[in-house]
């Protein structure tokens, strides 16, 4: 990335920055009342109910100490669940357990948990401890994702999410994200995931990055990261697009996954997404979105996704990892 460091390469790239993030495009296109129904997950999944958006199935939901009591018999017959801060950012406070054995509660990762843990996990999320400026919160307990096994491969520990920057109801940017051992099983990148840029006009690769440093290949698995390709991806884009009507947001970030059985779904939703897509993805937003705002309204989904996949279309960059 070193032909990125001064600012005038970074602005031939067409990246933006925070600040133009934050005044040009989130504060002219996202009215602040709306906030609401992104950065609660309940009201976002209830929401996504109505406009019949696919997303992982709601289990229960737990927002007082007493509740937390009940928990054991909540989960009871259950072999697996998700359990989330409904206004957690940056999946802090996301408990994954993918089995359940001998009345132990395990992680991806192995790690075993007694209902003790599970209980003092959800105290934890409604106390405030995870959640957006540390105010009360609700345990939103959902369906473990059976993610697309095609996937596999491309992730550790953890199921593997695509972030698509929505603009005006035009996807415009987007790449897939996979949990590794140094992110704990969790698709952020921060923590240490692998981002993969993908192509808006087919769901294919076109680089791969980890703390910010080019990868061709997935750094626990090994597999190499040029065949990724997401499967079913007009429907993924077409639910990604249809949440711009559903939330009234102009810029938005919408987190989707892969189910084997359901196919896309809409995991959770951003006001504020970060910018380290276009990292990922080896180009910055500012072109796609000028394009963007050049266009009328009034356009169908089906027609923004088309017009999409039609301009913002990009070849590989990745290579077969070395030994291949």
């Amino acid at each position: 990335m070193g032909e990125w460091t001064t600012p005038g390469k970074l602005r031939a790239k067409g990246i933006i920055g925070m600040n133009r993030r934050n005044i040009r495009y989130i504060g002219r296109y996202n009215n602040r009342r709306l906030y609401p129904l992104v950065d609660d997950k309940l009201q976002t999944k209830l929401l996504a109910e109505r406009y019949q958006i696919t997303t992982p199935a709601l289990i229960g939901t737990v927002s007082t100490q007493f509740g937390v009591k009940r928990l054991g018999e909540l989960l009871t017959n259950r072999s697996g669940f998700v359990i989330k801060p409904a206004k957690g950012s940056g999946g802090k406070g996301i408990l994954v357990v993918d089995r359940v054995e001998g009345g132990d509660y395990i992680k991806p990762s192995g790690v075993r948990m007694s209902l003790s843990d599970v209980e003092r996990h959800v105290s934890n999320i409604l106390s405030g401890l995870y959640s957006l400026g540390g105010a009360p919160d609700v345990a939103v307990i959902e369906a473990l994702i059976n993610f697309d096994e095609s996937l596999s491969a491309y992730t550790y520990e953890g199921v593997p999410d695509i972030r698509v920057i929505v603009f005006k109801g035009y996807p415009v940017m987007a790449m897939m994200r996979l949990s590794t051992a140094a992110s704990d099983g969790k698709a952020n990148l921060h923590q240490g995931a692998v981002g993969v840029g993908l192509d808006i006009a087919t769901g294919t690769a076109i680089r791969g990055v980890q703390f910010d440093r080019t990868r061709h290949d997935h750094p626990d698995t090994g597999h190499e990261l040029i065949s990724l390709a997401i499967p079913d991806w007009p429907t993924l884009l077409q639910l990604a697009a249809g949440c711009y009507e559903m939330t009234g947001l102009g810029y938005l970030g919408t987190d989707m996954v892969l189910d084997q059985d359901q196919g896309p779904m809409l995991l959770e939703l951003n006001a504020r997404p970060g910018l380290a897509i276009q990292m990922a993805n080896g180009e910055g937003l500012r072109r796609r979105l000028d394009l963007v705002e050049a266009q009328p309204e009034g356009v169908s989904p089906e027609e923004r996704v088309a017009f999409s996949r039609r301009h913002f279309a990009r070849r590989s960059e990745l290579e077969p990892a070395a030994g291949a």
